[in-house]
């Protein structure tokens, strides 16, 4: 077992927990050792619970991201794609959390319903005009829209799409002439809320190349001109006017617009998102998400240039940690760079197998449109990106002798000693004479960058395999560990770090809610477990009842999960539980080694429910093999009630009860109990592992291992026995019950051996099997026609069985109990009455040599045979 030790949320618990002068008194180290303690504290806690549910794991020798060797191991990742190139420093926009005063990756962001942003649109006058555009100088404005007022500061150029059409408008409404996307113009008429019978009218229509050939315009709020240019295919008509504001410091696309046009980098804020001194003494201080947006777009509207301000409800990123906005913003990060190997990255994802099978679309559409990753953060509590900058150029040293210094001292410090130490102790032995020129780089790595790397900080370090056999997680890790996994390992090693990759959906309510605390309807698993203070209302189920039911769905899609379904998965666990303890009830007397019968002394019957045995054996094993566990478990609960309870031990209560101990029919039941009993704790133990090795202490014979988990997995290879002529007696079995239900409605009988069975086909197949099945007509202390096993009067619990020559003949003295041949399942003719002759009074089947036997009355013969062998 591992966990992820280092990051933010363990940083802000420890800040949190303690008073603001403590805060501000604090070192980095003593920040270090706090959340270090905090983090292991946890640890202890979780792997409790997860001992408690019955985890199976080394549990003396987990692995931490906060262990030296680990720490080591990531830095040497770090380091192979540093010599290979992957690694540079650059300043442009990332994703930037001003709450947690970070950069966060994207996998570090959520995109909450109902974030409302104050979109608006705005007028910027053109100073020069294209050649298309020469007959409006002077009198047209440039509409552009966006859904961050706070960026127009830093606005550096607008980009049109050079295949679009774009038309020059005028409004009856005072806006003058504007420039808007040809397919928007109808858009922009109704934002600008024009009268009723008002519209734009269209001067005239050019393409964006056409507009962008010159045209610049006056920046609305400082003495700037900017150019119009051509942007990518990110420009479209699907909203606004067609026409984007770019600011190259404040988002992807125009930062590699600025690229290709050479704009400078403006980025005028600071790292708790307030504005800083660029952005002019009447937005400095102000925050860009709070009274800075709100100060520009009152500066816009003032000067003239403001056209409409729109409330616009979309998707916006949030920091999933503060839970609150994030902001695009340049800075000076260390990035891998994943244009460098994105294509190794691809063809490793095809040497994976994905299950579920869409889990490969996920990744390889999010690694296809991966952008260079940002993998230095603004943090304490992390491990050190192993760099020194030269203090007068701000040149970067990370060498291999550099890099594999830091390396060797994490092994044997841990990462602390970056803190500790002075930098001649950091340096290589041979620049320690350079030491006063240089100082620590102050970031940590991304903590996806950490857990990217437990392929080689666990799998390598322990001496496993690489590949990795399996990674499993969640369904949103495509565009976390998954890929950050696969992103480390291709980039140093080149092969991905595992051979397969599983991933789970999420729970919800038994509605289909996501769960809440807010809401109130979260399912504590320790409560499912041990109960809660109501016992009656919430009561204790035990982890093997929340292990059964995460067996019992099919976890490629979200699964619901509460109070109901919980109930109905303990049914289950009932019924499994019940028929363990019938079977281990039953063998009381039985020892393996001297009492087992071999497989060719076995009834017809025995060899039959051995071959489903082993069909089971093959379904659950095949079930695991490919991690469908709710095929294993539903496979195992349907042998447990239709097979074995409805039908085999319904049968074999008479060969249990009433024949005597050693009887063969009694011992051969036996010998199939043992081997099933055996055979399902070991398939139940993966899911239900405290019930399998209750069944296994309790065997009431001598065993070789104390433990199920010490004698291997289930083995059968029973082959199938007559499986076409069983499945036709279960269908006629089925229709029996069915017309001795309609005989004990009508008190015509009570239990199913007060009844005599009549039955009728004209399949002459069917009649053959019926009639090899006919046992004596009455109990015999030694059967003549039958082995007292493969008799129909046994498998239809039924005192009498007679073959009728004729439907009418079957149905005859049956006063509405019978089944019709249409009716039916079994394409038989079925009609029940009273047992003819008296009731035994041990058996409880009726024969008309009840008291036969004068030393034992009230007894058939057969029963008279066995109390007179005690």
């Amino acid at each position: 077992p591992g966990w992820d030790t280092h990051g933010l949320p363990i940083e802000l618990k420890v800040l949190q927990s303690m008073k603001s002068s403590e805060r501000k008194d604090m070192t980095p180290i003593q920040l270090r050792k706090k959340a270090a303690a905090f983090a292991k504290e946890t640890v202890e806690k979780q792997s409790a619970s997860f001992q408690r549910y019955g985890v199976w794991a080394d549990w003396d020798s987990p692995y931490l991201t906060l262990q030296p060797e680990y720490e080591a191991a990531q830095i040497d990742v770090f380091g192979k794609m540093v010599l290979k190139g992957h690694i540079y420093r650059g300043f442009k926009p990332v994703n930037w959390s001003p709450s947690s005063r970070t950069a966060l990756a994207e996998a570090e962001l959520e995109y909450p319903e109902g974030h409302i942003s104050q979109s608006i649109y705005v007028g910027f006058d053109v100073v020069e005009t294209a050649p298309c555009l020469a007959a409006y100088s002077g009198d047209l404005r440039i509409a552009i829209w966006t859904t961050t007022p706070w960026t127009i500061p830093a606005n550096l150029a607008v980009a049109v799409n050079e295949r679009l059409e774009y038309s020059v408008v005028e409004s009856p409404a005072g806006h003058g002439k504007l420039l808007v996307a040809k397919e928007l113009v109808g858009n922009l008429a109704a934002k600008l809320g024009l009268e009723e019978g008002q519209e734009l009218t269209v001067l005239d229509t050019f393409t964006g190349a056409e507009v962008a050939a010159g045209t610049t315009y006056q920046h609305p709020l400082f003495e700037r001109k900017s150019p119009v240019v051509i942007g990518g295919e990110y420009i479209t008509t699907e909203s606004g006017t067609g026409l984007v504001h770019t600011a190259p410091g404040h988002g992807q696309e125009d930062y590699q617009t600025g690229l290709k046009y050479g704009l400078p980098l403006l980025s005028p804020v600071d790292d708790g998102g307030r504005f800083t001194e660029e952005a002019g003494a009447q937005f400095e201080g102000k925050n860009v998400l709070g009274d800075g947006n709100t100060a520009v777009i009152e500066a816009l509207q003032e000067c003239g240039a403001l056209l409409k301000q729109d409330p616009y409800n979309h998707k916006y990123p949030y920091d999933w940690r503060t839970k609150k906005p994030t902001i695009f913003r340049a800075t000076d990060q260390w990035f891998a760079s994943v244009d460098n190997f994105r294509e190794e990255a691809m063809a490793a994802i095809d040497t994976v197998k994905w299950t579920p099978e869409f889990g490969k679309n996920r990744i390889s559409a999010m690694t296809s449109s991966r952008s260079d990753w940002c993998i230095s953060r603004q943090r304490t509590w992390g491990v050190p990106i192993p760099v020194f900058y030269h203090k007068e150029t701000g040149e970067a040293l990370m060498t291999e002798q550099s890099i594999n210094r830091v390396r060797d001292l994490v092994r044997e410090h841990g990462s602390d000693c970056w803190f500790e130490m002075e930098v001649a102790d950091l340096l290589p032995e041979s620049m320690r004479g350079e030491a006063d020129s240089w100082e620590k780089g102050k970031d940590t790595m991304d903590v996806w960058f950490d857990s990217g790397s437990s392929w080689s900080g666990v799998v390598s370090e322990r001496g496993l395999s690489l590949p990795a056999d399996l990674y499993l997680e969640g369904s949103d890790q495509h565009r976390g560990w998954f890929q950050s996994s696969l992103l480390t390992s291709v980039a140093s090693e080149g092969v991905a770090p595992y051979k397969h990759v599983l991933t789970h959906g999420f729970v919800l309510d038994e509605k289909g809610m996501k769960m809440s605390k807010s809401i109130g309807n979260t399912v504590d698993p320790l409560q499912v477990i041990e109960g809660g203070n109501n016992k009656k209302k919430d009561p204790a189920y035990g982890a093997d009842v929340l292990r059964l039911w995460v067996s019992s769905v099919d976890y490629t899609t979200d699964v619901c999960v509460g109070p109901n379904i919980i109930k109905q998965v303990f049914e289950s666990y009932r019924r499994l539980r019940n028929t363990a303890r019938y079977l281990i009830g039953n063998l009381f007397d039985f020892d393996p080694t001297v009492h087992t019968v071999e497989y060719d002394e076995l009834p017809d019957l025995d060899k039959y429910i051995l071959g489903k045995y082993t069909e089971l054996v093959a379904e659950v094993s095949d079930a695991f093999a490919n991690y469908q566990f709710f095929r294993a478990s539903q496979a195992l609960l349907r042998f447990a009630t239709a097979d074995l309870s409805s039908f085999y031990l319904d049968i074999a209560k008479d060969r249990l009860y009433i024949s005597a101990a050693d009887d063969a029919r009694r011992r051969s039941c036996q010998t199939v109990l043992h081997v099933i009993l055996e055979g399902m704790a070991k398939m139940m133990a993966p899911i239900l592992p405290h019930m399998a090795e209750d069944i296994w202490l309790n065997l009431p014979y001598d065993v070789p291992c104390k433990s199920v988990f010490q004698d291997g997995w289930a083995r059968a290879d029973y082959p199938p026995h007559q499986a076409e002529a069983w499945a036709k007696i279960l269908l006629l079995r089925d229709d029996v019950n069915k017309a001795m239900e309609l005989a004990r409605a009508q008190k015509t009988i009570g239990a199913s051996l007060d009844s005599r069975v009549r039955i009728h086909t004209e399949d002459a197949e069917l009649v053959a099997l019926l009639r090899s099945l006919m046992g004596d007509s009455e109990l015999k202390a030694a059967p003549e026609k039958s082995n007292s096993v493969d008799d129909l009067r046994f498998v239809l619990i039924a005192s009498q069985v007679e073959l009728a020559e004729s439907a009418e003949a079957a149905f005859e003295g049956c006063d509405g109990t019978t089944v019709a041949a249409a009716d039916g399942l079994s394409g038989c003719s079925v009609g029940v009455s009273k047992a003819a002759g008296a009731k035994c009074e041990r058996c409880w089947m009726y024969c008309s040599s009840v008291d036969s036997v004068e030393a034992l009355p009230g007894i058939c013969p057969r029963c008279a045979e066995v109390v007179a062998r005690k």
